[in-house]
């Protein structure tokens, strides 16, 4: 998952109408994944593990409510920082909300291939879709907003390490402590970042062949996250 930052380098050899023309399909399909993969695997292993309904709906609403938080205080974009590039004290706010997001991330996903190796691979395709598009936008803001490629494509690297970190914690807790409640917490990241933030921003576009194109990107992210149940 932190090699993934490496992508963003990809912006270098596109056109920025080609970038453009990729990235919400991409989105759309990420989006797809994300909500497929918390409806169709992280939910139902969280009632598996637990069945206590209220505390699962507990979790689910602290993973949405906290990545609500982290975008409101880090005034974080996931997909569409490209379209701020001119303020150079942004390109900082992309690479901590990354930190602080990928350091969650690990910890959630680790703890799904602790429950269940199958459910830990569904979990991380469906961050790994979410994470390339962000990523060619976060190397891109970093470029234009001032920084090197040599440097943006660095520390934007370093920020996805802390994926390795929140995992490694998890893996470390889960000899000590229950660490099944992070499955519902992870869907509800899951749920915030498709449904709160990567459709809204699919939706933006008014063109109606783009919108049929979107539409079908999205539906093969959940029919794929479906198909995937093991």
């Amino acid at each position: 998952m932190s090699a993934l930052a490496m992508v963003g380098s990809v912006t270098l050899l596109l056109k920025p109408e080609t970038l453009e023309r990729l990235l919400l399909p991409l989105v759309a399909f990420a989006a797809g994944s994300l909500i497929g993969g918390a409806f169709f695997h992280m939910i139902p292993a969280a009632f598996g593990a637990n069945a206590d309904v209220f505390s699962n709906g507990v979790a689910i609403v602290a993973g949405f409510t906290v990545f609500f938080v982290l975008e409101q205080f880090l005034h974080w974009r996931h997909c569409h920082h490209s379209h701020n590039t001119a303020r150079q004290p942004l390109t900082y706010l992309v690479l901590i909300g990354d930190g602080l997001h990928n350091f969650l991330g690990g910890m959630a996903i680790a703890s799904t291939f602790i429950i269940d190796i199958r459910l830990g691979m569904a979990s991380w395709f469906a961050a790994a879709a979410h994470e390339i598009p962000q990523e060619l936008g976060d190397f891109a803001v970093l470029v234009h907003g001032g920084w090197s490629k040599k440097n943006a494509l660095i520390f934007n690297v370093l920020s996805a390490l802390t994926f390795l970190a929140g995992g490694l914690l998890a893996y470390t807790l889960s000899f000590r402590l229950d660490i099944s409640w992070l499955i519902p917490f992870a869907a509800g990241n899951f749920l915030y970042i498709g449904a709160s933030d990567l459709v809204p921003e699919v939706n933006r576009s008014g063109n109606a062949k783009a919108k049929v194109l979107h539409l079908a990107s999205f539906i093969a992210g959940l029919v794929l996250l479906l198909i995937a149940v093991p």
